[in-house]
């Protein structure tokens, strides 16, 4: 019978695991301190955080927002950061979905004892998720989900004071964004993708504290805490663009262990040529978000939603944001059915 392998940091317990991310045979209390010193080092050195800061942690239910806020917890305390943390959780209205990963907030919530946030659709929008799915069909439900959330969350931030927002983006996460980027040749994200800290300039900053740390790793730290998550993918995930990219990006690595740690690295060094036009940041003529064009992205869609016209607010640019900017109705050809365009237009104020 072979000899146990020992830990290749104390050299006194058994390992328990082989690290993804260097291999290392570990114990499980030495790969738990190791995460915890690299998490916070990738704080220290960014620089991601200032005594007396507001930090909104973004709050989902899944095992990277319940790593990310008990780490932050703990490192607070631990190190004396000096922040005021606070949950910050989006309810899309997503029926046996949402329901159940907002119960594993509250759970977490409780035992951190941090204050808890929720803003949803409904209140912004005028829409839940499941109500734009029956309109959107199969296909682009993640486009409105994702434009729709990332507003939110700047939103309900802005509401409970916060100066910053912390959410759980991994290694994993920044490599399949940078992939798919490149895959649809998106320069301008292409370049602010990979960074640890985004925002500034009138936008509310956004760091990724778990920038550097590997999925199954956050897996194994939640399993060896004891931490409360929610699992279950969501109901519209399947036909997301960004499956394929990771479905690729999981097969890159069964050939090259370092593929995720190269695709971040890459997105971090990628240089942008001087004569490539980038787009420039202005603000929404019709409700004051940032946006690169006259209305935001959000705008756009939600008033293709409003008109029965969800599909002409996808792409880019979308034939509706030009029919807006130019304060035009759209054309017949454009409309979807008779049935859709004689439903009452809503307007929503945010």
């Amino acid at each position: 019978m072979p000899a146990p392998v020992l830990c290749q940091s104390c050299g006194a317990s058994r390992a328990a695991l082989r690290r993804p991310k260097t291999g290392q045979a570990l114990c499980r209390g030495c790969f738990v301190a190791a995460f915890e010193a690299e998490v916070h080092s990738t704080i220290v050195a960014a620089r991601l955080f200032q005594p007396g800061e507001t930090v909104a942690v973004g709050a989902s239910g899944g095992k990277d927002s319940a790593v990310l806020a008990h780490l932050l917890h703990l490192l607070n305390e631990r190190h004396g950061y000096g922040l005021r943390l606070l949950l910050l959780s989006v309810d899309e209205g997503i029926a046996g979905y949402r329901d159940d990963s907002l119960a594993a907030v509250r759970r977490y919530r409780g035992r951190l004892g941090l204050p808890l946030h929720v803003v949803s659709y409904q209140e912004l929008y005028g829409w839940s998720m499941d109500r734009i799915a029956r309109h959107v069909g199969p296909r682009n439900n993640c486009t409105f989900c994702g434009v729709f959330r990332r507003q939110a969350l700047d939103r309900g931030a802005a509401l409970v004071g916060a100066d910053k927002i912390a959410t759980g983006h991994n290694a994993d996460d920044i490599a399949e964004t940078v992939l798919m980027n490149v895959l649809r040749g998106d320069v301008g994200r292409l370049r602010r993708c990979a960074g640890i800290l985004t925002g500034g300039e009138g936008a509310l900053p956004r760091c990724k504290p778990l920038k550097h740390a590997y999925e199954k790793e956050i897996v194994l730290y939640a399993y060896f805490q004891g931490l409360d998550y929610f699992s279950t993918e969501c109901v519209y995930a399947p036909n997301a663009y960004r499956g394929h990219a990771r479905a690729l990006l999981k097969d890159l690595e069964a050939v090259r262990s370092s593929t995720v740690a190269d695709l971040v690295h890459s997105g971090e060094r990628l240089a942008v040529r001087e004569d490539v036009r980038m787009p420039t940041q202005g603000i929404c003529q019709r409700c004051g978000y940032l946006s690169s064009q006259p209305l935001c992205k959000a705008c756009v869609l939600l008033e293709g939603l409003n008109r029965g016209l969800p599909q002409l607010a996808i792409g880019k640019p979308s034939r509706l944001q030009k029919a807006l900017t130019d304060a035009e109705k759209p054309e017949v050809g454009f409309q979807e059915d008779s049935q859709q365009t004689n439903k009452a237009t809503r307007t929503i104020d945010f």
